[in-house]
C-alpha cells in the first residue's frame, strides 16, 4: 500500500513538472518537490531484489568476505557465494567495504532559529546525506510555545518531503506540569526516546539548573537520554557584552566570548546532576578538551555519559573566524565553537580510545545572506556549520586512513553505536539478516574533493571547501534503492519513514540495581528515642 502511495505522489508530481515552463520546473525542485538534473530524480534502481557481490562486509563486530542479497528494503542473506536469478539487480564490490549506511545523530533541518531558518529542509539536507553515504539522521524538534505536542506536529509536516529515514530528538525550553505530561506522550506515543536541554543561548532556548534536573528526574522515569548543550549561557552573555565594549564586533567575537573554559564548566554541572539523580546523559558536540576531559573522568569511575564529537570539531580549528573577509569567517561561527589547534587533534585521539563514543555533524547551515545579518555584530550572525553530506568522507580519512582507527571502529562511531544509543539496533546501524537495507559500497582506494559549487546542500559556503583526501563512498542504498552511484543522485520526496525509537536503551541497564544499592547503603532514617 505505502509503495502504491508513493508510486501516485510520484507519477502526480511528475505531471505537473511536465507541465511547468522550465524556470517554473526548477523553483518546484529548489523547493523540494520537483527533480533537478543533480539531485532528482526516480530511483536508479526498479528492482526490489539487489545483490551485492564481492566486497567485505563490514559491522561494527567483524568484517567478512560476502555478499549481500536484498528483498523488498530488507537484507536476506549475508554470505558468500549467494545465487540469484535473473531478476535481481546485481552490483559489484569486488575490491570495496560494504557497510550500513551512516546514522547522523546530530541535525537540524528547517529550524527557526535566531530569526531566521536553516536553508537546508527536509529534503536538501537529506539529498545531500545519502550523496554522502548518510542513510538515516536524527533531527531536534523546538517546541512550538513550550509545548511538544505542537512541536512535534510542525515538525511532522515540515518531513511529510523526507527522502530517507528519520528520527527525532526533542528539545526541552520550559518547565511546567503540562511538559512533564508532553513528554510522556513523546515517549509512549510519538517514539521520541531523547530530550535535549539547552545550557546556553540566554533569553531563547537556555534553562536553569531547577530546570535540568527536573528534566533529568523524567527522562529517568521515562527511559529517555537526557542530552545536554553544555556551556554556561550566563557566562557566554557576559563575555560577549565583554567583546563589543573591547569594540570586538567581527566573527572572532563569537570564539573568544564562549572559552572552553565555559563549556568544561557545564560539562562538569550537567554530569554531576546526572549522577545525582543517577541517569544517562549523552553531551552534544563536545568541542574542547575541557569538555572531554570531564567525560573521560566521569566514565572511568563507572557514569553513563556519551560525548558526541561534530566533525567540524575534529578536523578544523579557530583561524578562519580571524579571516579578514566576513562571509568566509562568518561560515565558522557556531557554538559551541570551533577551538584552537590542538583540541581537534585531542578530540581525534578521545574517539580512538573510546572517551567519545560516535560522531554527529550538528549540520544547521546558514547562507551568506543570513550570516551577514550579524556584520556588524557577532551576536547576530546565525550559529551553525555543514557536514551532513560531508561525514563520512571526512572521518575516514582522518581516523582510518590516518591509522588512527580500524575499518570496524568507523562502521561503529559513524553508525552502529547511535543505533544502539538511540534503542535501533540492530533494524539500524548493520549488516545482518533482517536489518534495514540502508546500505554504503565504500572504496578506500578513491578519493574525494570537497567544494562549495558541486556539493548538494542548499548554502552557497562549505567550512570544508577544498578538502581533499582518501577513501569515497561510490554507491548508497536506502531502503533497498539505489539513490546514489556514479556521482550521480536520484530520490524521491516523500519516500522516506519516521523511525520510533523506543525507550530503555542499553544504558539504562543496572540503573535500578544501582537505585536500590544507594537505598541499601544510607543507613536512614536513623530511629531515635525522644527525651523522657
Amino acid at each position: 500500500m505505502a509503495h502504491s502511495l508513493i508510486s501516485l505522489r510520484l507519477l502526480s508530481s511528475l505531471l505537473l513538472f511536465a507541465s511547468l515552463p522550465l524556470s517554473q520546473s526548477n523553483q518546484f525542485c529548489d523547493a523540494g518537490i520537483g527533480y533537478r538534473e543533480s539531485t532528482c530524480g526516480v530511483s536508479s534502481t526498479s528492482s526490489s531484489k539487489l545483490l551485492i557481490k564481492g566486497g567485505t562486509v563490514v559491522n561494527a563486530h567483524q568484517q567478512e568476505i560476502a555478499d549481500v542479497y536484498v528483498e523488498d528494503g530488507i537484507i536476506v542473506a549475508v554470505k558468500p557465494n549467494i545465487k540469484v536469478g535473473d531478476d535481481v539487480t546485481l552490483l559489484d564490490a569486488t575490491g570495496k567495504y560494504i557497510m550500513p549506511g551512516g546514522i547522523d545523530p546530530h541535525t537540524h533541518l528547517s529550524m527557526e532559529f535566531m530569526g531566521t531558518e536553516t536553508i537546508d529542509d527536509f529534503f536538501s539536507g537529506q539529498a545531500a546525506a545519502l550523496a554522502g553515504g548518510t542513510t538515516m539522521h536524527i533531527d531536534f524538534v523546538i517546541p512550538v510555545n513550550g509545548s511538544l505536542v505542537a512541536g512535534f506536529e510542525a515538525y511532522e509536516k515540515k518531513a511529510k518531503k523526507s527522502c530517507m529515514d528519520y528520527g527525532f530528538h526533542m528539545a526541552i525550553t520550559k518547565w511546567d506540569e503540562s511538559v512533564s505530561r508532553e513528554m510522556e506522550i513523546m515517549v509512549k506515543e510519538k517514539g521520541i526516546n531523547s530530550f535535549k536541554f539547552f545550557m546556553a543561548y540566554k533569553g531563547a532556548l537556555m534553562i536553569n539548573d531547577e530546570l535540568l534536573l527536573q528534566g533529568l528526574k523524567r527522562c529517568k522515569s521515562l527511559g529517555a537520554l537526557a542530552m545536554v548543550h553544555a556551556e554556561n549561557g550566563d557566562a557566554v552573555f557576559e563575555g560577549q557584552k565583554r567583546m563589543i565594549e573591547l569594540g570586538i564586533t567581527g566573527p572572532e567575537g563569537h570564539a573568544l566570548s564562549r572559552p572552553a573554559v565555559l563549556e568544561g564548566e557545564a560539562t562538569a554541572r550537567a554530569i554531576r546532576l546526572a549522577r545525582f539523580v543517577n541517569t544517562p546523559l549523552y553531551v552534544v558536540h563536545v568541542m574542547s578538551i575541557d569538555a572531554m576531559e570531564e567525560i573521560a573522568e566521569a566514565r572511568k569511575s563507572g557514569q553513563k555519559v556519551i560525548g558526541e564529537p561534530v566533525v567540524s570539531g575534529l578536523v578544523l580549528n579557530d583561524s578562519g573566524l580571524w579571516d579578514p573577509d566576513f562571509i568566509t569567517a562568518a561560515k565558522y561561527v557556531m557554538s559551541p565553537p570551533i577551538r584552537e589547534s590542538g583540541h581537534d587533534k585531542a578530540l581525534q585521539a578521545a574517539l580512538s580510545t573510546g572517551v567519545l563514543q560516535l560522531v554527529g555533524t550538528d549540520h544547521c547551515v546558514f547562507n551568506s545572506t543570513q550570516k551577514a545579518f550579524g556584520i556588524d555584530d557577532f551576536r547576530n550572525i546565525p550559529n551553525g556549520v555543514n557536514g551532513i553530506e560531508e561525514r563520512m568522507h571526512l572521518v575516514w580519512d582522518t581516523m582510518v586512513d590516518s591509522g588512527q582507527i580500524s575499518v570496524t571502529d568507523y562502521v561503529r562511531i559513524t553508525s552502529t553505536e547511535c543505533a544502539r544509543i538511540f534503542n535501533i539496533y540492530p533494524r539500524k546501524g548493520a549488516i545482518l539478516a533482517g536489518s534495514d537495507a540502508d546500505i554504503i559500497i565504500f572504496n578506500p582506494n578513491s578519493s574525494f574533493e570537497i567544494s562549495a559549487s558541486s556539493h548538494h546542500s542548499r548554502t552557497d559556503t562549505n567550512v570544508y571547501d577544498g578538502r581533499k583526501g582518501k577513501g569515497k563512498v561510490e554507491v548508497t542504498i536506502v531502503g533497498g534503492r539505489v539513490v546514489w552511484q556514479d556521482d550521480e543522485l536520484k530520490v524521491v520526496p516523500g519516500s522516506g519513514k519516521y523511525i520510533e525509537m523506543p525507550p530503555f536503551s542499553y544504558l539504562f541497564n543496572g540503573i535500578d540495581k544501582a537505585d536500590a544499592k544507594y537505598l541499601s547503603s544510607l543507613q536512614a532514617p536513623v530511629k531515635r528515642f525522644s527525651a523522657s
